[in-house]
Parts: structure tokens; C-alpha cells; sequence
């Protein structure tokens, strides 16, 4: 696949030291972690939900704060538990007597960057309350529309559907998130550095913004001029018909998921600093978009076999 000559180029030189200078600030909070942190900033960058999912312990609450950090953003964490109630999430209408008037009182969901962390301990109820605003970015509350902040995006943390008091995230709610990821046990040179090494709540204080929230709009701007080739589309399109056809897959990928797969790739162009997507892109995010999306038929293959999205990259050759 080759890119388009009459395509006009960009000039994303600064668009790409932006984003290197995001990533190096990140990179001394999260320590051993460069594809984790390169993909996260990418599905922020695509304006995506990101979805991290993991053991306690491994670092999802650290990363979401460091991104909301490091981006200037203005962040909230809400700590999803069993009795948590919607009105928790995205507010309450209260009577005021004196005006005799209904008024909003916004909850913590009105922030640029929002943690849902451990969001499956939450009722299904509360887990839907999210929905409206992940995709419409607003809330309706006794009938009033009330806009959220822009830019917004969800960083929701979840643990493994086995532990104790986790309720599973339905197929309409992690359609909402753009990638999923995991953080992953750090390697023990990693590990000691972190045990030795200051207290990452404590850099994350004292870490100053990279870029600003009106920075990171230009950037996402960038992303939406980056060039995808009709080579490029047809190899989304066999990657999104094999999720379909494939046997051994349960459901395959919406065109909704398709069109996310798209912008992930546009996004991690810019990250990469060029202006057409490759292949290479559209390899790189695969698994992160496809595999909360696209299970195993087979129980077995749940638990034994690798992501269905690096099935997908070894059923579809790439055309020269």
C-alpha cells in the first residue's frame, strides 16, 4: 500500500514534538510502559473512551491521573461501588425554595477527564448512566439537557469479571469504549526502580501540564486530516468481514467499531509523526480495539488462546 501522490501533505512537524513530550513526561511516572502510554495518549487523541483492565495494584488509577495531568486537564475519580446511585454520577435536580425553581446541581462526571474506576462494581443501573455521556457528551437530568465539558473522555478501570463483587460490563457499554488495555505486571528491573524511586502520587503533584486542553483539540484536529488510502480502507474492510465470518468468533466488528478502528489509526499517525495511515497502524491499535468487542466462540479459546485481534492480523494479509 502506498499513499496517495496528490494527497497535500501536512506539516505535523510540531504536532509530533507535542506529543513526544507528552509521552516523555508520562514516561517518568509510568515506568517500563511505552506501548501502554503510546496507545492510551493515541485513543485520547482519536477523542475515544479508554477502558483499562487489570488486577488491583498494577498502576490503572496512577495512569489515568498522570494523562489528566500531564494534558492539563481538569480530573475527577469516582469510585464505583455497589451503592453507588446514577444521581451520583451525573447530578441531581434540587428545588430551591426561595426561587421556587428546580436547579442542577452538576455531579463529578462534569470534568474534562473522568476516572470510572473499577467501574464493574457498580450496578448495571449506574454503569448505564454513563452511556448518554460517553456518547453524546451530555446528560439529561428530569428532561433538561445539560452539555459537558469539552474536551471529555472516560478512563474507566476494571477488574477481572472473576474477582468478588463485579458485576460484567454489557456489550452496549463496552462497545462505548474506543480501546481497552491492560498495564501488566512490571518487569523486576521496573519493579525495583519503582520501589526505590519516589512516590508517584507525590511526581504526579509536582509534574507541570506538557500541553493544554486547547492544544489538545488542535492535535485531535490533526488526527481528522490525516490521509487514509481506499488500499487502506480495504484492508479495514477484510479485517472487519474475517470478525464476521470467522467460525470461531462470537459477533463480529459494527461499523460503528469500524469506524473507530479508522480514527485509532489516523491517531496513531500523528503519534508516529506521519501523515497517512499505515498498516502498521491499523496493526498497531487493532487488538486494543477488537479484542473487548470480539470474543471466542469457544470457552476454551477464552482461556488458552491470544486476542482475537491478533487472530484477525494472521487471517488478513496485508495487499503489496
Amino acid at each position: 500500500m502506498t499513499p496517495s501522490d496528490n494527497v497535500q501533505p501536512l506539516d505535523l512537524s510540531g504536532d509530533h514534538d507535542a506529543v513526544s513530550a507528552v509521552l516523555d513526561a508520562l514516561g517518568t511516572i509510568i515506568l517500563g510502559k511505552p506501548d501502554t502510554l503510546r496507545l492510551a495518549l493515541t485513543c485520547i487523541l482519536a477523542r475515544g473512551h479508554l477502558l483499562i483492565e487489570d488486577v488491583p495494584g498494577m498502576g490503572k488509577t496512577t495512569l489515568a491521573h498522570a494523562l489528566a495531568k500531564v494534558l492539563g486537564l481538569s480530573f475527577q475519580r469516582i469510585q464505583f461501588t455497589s451503592d453507588l446511585l446514577p444521581a451520583d454520577v451525573v447530578g441531581v435536580s434540587m428545588y430551591d425554595r426561595e426561587n421556587q425553581q428546580f436547579n442542577f446541581h452538576p455531579g463529578p462526571l462534569f470534568q474534562q477527564l473522568v476516572l470510572a474506576d473499577e467501574i464493574n462494581r457498580a450496578t448495571p443501573k449506574t454503569q448505564s448512566a454513563l452511556l448518554e455521556a460517553m456518547e453524546e457528551q451530555q446528560v439529561t437530568v428530569d428532561g433538561q439537557t445539560h452539555p459537558l465539558p469539552d474536551p471529555f473522555f472516560v478512563i474507566a478501570t476494571q477488574n477481572p469479571v472473576e474477582q468478588v463483587g463485579t458485576y460484567p460490563l454489557p456489550e452496549s457499554q463496552l462497545d462505548r469504549f474506543l480501546m481497552r488495555l491492560s498495564v501488566g505486571y512490571p518487569s523486576p528491573d521496573v519493579e525495583r526502580a519503582l520501589l526505590m524511586g519516589e512516590d508517584r502520587q507525590q511526581m504526579i503533584r509536582e509534574t507541570a501540564a506538557v500541553i493544554t486542553p486547547v492544544r489538545l483539540t488542535a492535535l485531535q484536529a490533526a488526527v481528522d486530516r490525516v490521509h487514509v488510502s481506499e488500499a487502506l480502507v480495504d484492508y479495514v474492510q477484510s479485517l472487519v468481514q474475517a470478525s464476521r465470518d470467522d467460525a470461531r468468533l462470537d459477533g463480529g466488528l459494527s461499523p460503528r467499531a469500524a469506524l473507530g478502528l479508522i480514527r485509532a489509526a489516523r491517531a496513531h499517525a500523528v503519534v508516529r509523526g506521519e501523515q497517512h495511515v499505515l498498516p502498521d497502524d491499523v496493526q498497531a491499535v487493532l487488538p486494543a480495539v477488537v479484542d473487548h468487542r470480539v470474543l471466542w466462540r469457544d470457552l476454551a479459546d477464552r482461556t488458552t488462546t491470544s486476542s482475537t485481534g491478533r487472530y484477525l492480523l494472521e487471517q488478513v494479509t496485508v495487499d503489496p
